[in-house]
């Protein structure tokens, strides 16, 4: 038993990965054949509690806490990067913005399904000319009599088109603010839209190099209508409200990366004890077996490393830095490990019936979403003081 989890999150742990083993691994070849985010799946996952993990008992959550999501992502992504991402989206994206800064009102609304995985939702920030630059936004949300009044478009939205998608929570530019400086910036706020309403349009899915099972559109907005009481947490705080968002999901993702680098350390460990080169198991060759060991030593720190940040968000102290050293490490080590376990597998591991091929595939998303690794690195050279 790891001694940095107390029994309980030893069982939870134990009880997901034996729910990836037996569910989720077998249906993900299939799945990521076809492009196509299994639902059945996701309700079993709803069965489970996982959706209501981090979420107190009053609103039909798990009374968990965010170590303990995190802990189930990690030991999804072992097996199936897609499926995890589709927990992690839903929570830190679709849930968690309602629940934190919803008004009683929308959480009655929106939470009870939310937390029983028995709908998802999606954060609409990312655009053809913002991502990292949020203030580059250009999606407009402009009061006219009662209503907002939504005009734009988003990209690369997780959860956004499957048939239990409910809304999108939209950042959108509305109106300007002048600092004590005279500088005028964009006033950034949050608007909730539901599926259905007119003008709002999912566009087909992408055709991706990974992930290719999670759910992920484009998304128009064109004069989309919806009531002033939808606004999202306080007007103008849209961009505060997801810096939050975007550090708790910087653990969560940093959690996937350390599964998926360790679904590939699983995998080559037992290739190596039963492919036979030359009369031996390949594992016995000193490179093999100090490849798999140094990719075992990139898994121990990069779990590690999110462990601590999500202990320090979970007791509410600063994790931001923490945040940003735990994904840069965890997803460096994914995509490491999936380089060196293909490498290992051979011409096996460039088949898409291998886990390890599928992980070399998806691994690489791991250094651009929830902020590039470049942003990571801004952060944790402005936590020292190098502002340049």
């Amino acid at each position: 038993m790891n001694p940095q989890l107390s029994e309980d999150e030893h069982d939870l742990s134990a009880m997901v990965r034996d729910f990836a083993d037996t569910v989720v691994a077998p249906r993900s070849y299939e799945a990521d054949t076809r492009h196509e985010l299994p639902m059945d799946v996701v309700a079993q996952m709803g069965d489970l509690g996982l959706f209501g993990l981090p979420f107190p008992e009053e609103v039909g959550g798990q009374g968990g806490d965010y170590f303990s999501l995190c802990l189930a992502i990690e030991a999804l992504a072992r097996v199936d990067q897609s499926i995890a991402i589709t927990l992690e989206a839903a929570i830190g994206l679709g849930a968690m913005p309602i629940f934190r800064y919803g008004t009683e009102e929308q959480k009655d609304t929106w939470l009870p399904d939310l937390v029983t995985g028995r709908a998802l939702a999606g954060f609409g920030l990312t655009e053809a000319e913002a991502g990292s630059d949020a203030g580059a936004t250009r999606t407009t949300a402009v009061l006219d009599d009662g209503e907002w009044l939504v005009n734009g478009s988003k990209q690369f939205i997780t959860n956004s088109g499957t048939p239990i998608s409910r809304f999108i929570s939209v950042a959108a530019v509305t109106g300007e603010r002048t600092r004590a400086d005279g500088t005028v910036t964009k006033e950034l706020s949050t608007i909730i839209v539901p599926h259905g309403t007119q003008g709002f349009t999912v566009e087909p899915a992408y055709d991706k190099v990974g992930w290719r099972a999670s759910d992920t559109h484009p998304l128009t907005f064109e004069d989309v209508r919806v009531p002033e009481a939808n606004l999202l947490g306080e007007r103008g705080r849209g961009f505060a409200n997801f810096l939050r968002t975007l550090d708790e999901g910087r653990i969560a993702v940093a959690a996937l990366a350390t599964g998926a680098a360790e679904g590939c350390v699983e995998e080559s460990v037992k290739y190596a004890k039963s492919r036979n080169v030359f009369g031996v198991p390949i594992g016995r060759h000193q490179f093999i077996a100090f490849t798999i060991a140094q990719m075992q030593a990139r898994v121990h720190t990069s779990r590690l490393a999110w462990y601590d940040a999500a202990r320090r968000c979970d007791a509410g102290l600063s994790f931001k830095t923490e945040a940003a050293i735990a994904k840069l490490v965890a997803s460096d080590a994914a995509m490491r490990n999936a380089r060196d376990a293909t490498q290992i597998f051979g011409g096996y591991g460039f088949m898409n019936e291998s886990l390890v091929a599928r992980q070399y595939r998806d691994s690489k998303i791991l250094e651009i979403g929830e902020g590039t690794n470049e942003v990571q690195l801004m952060i944790i050279a402005r936590s020292l003081g190098l502002d340049g």
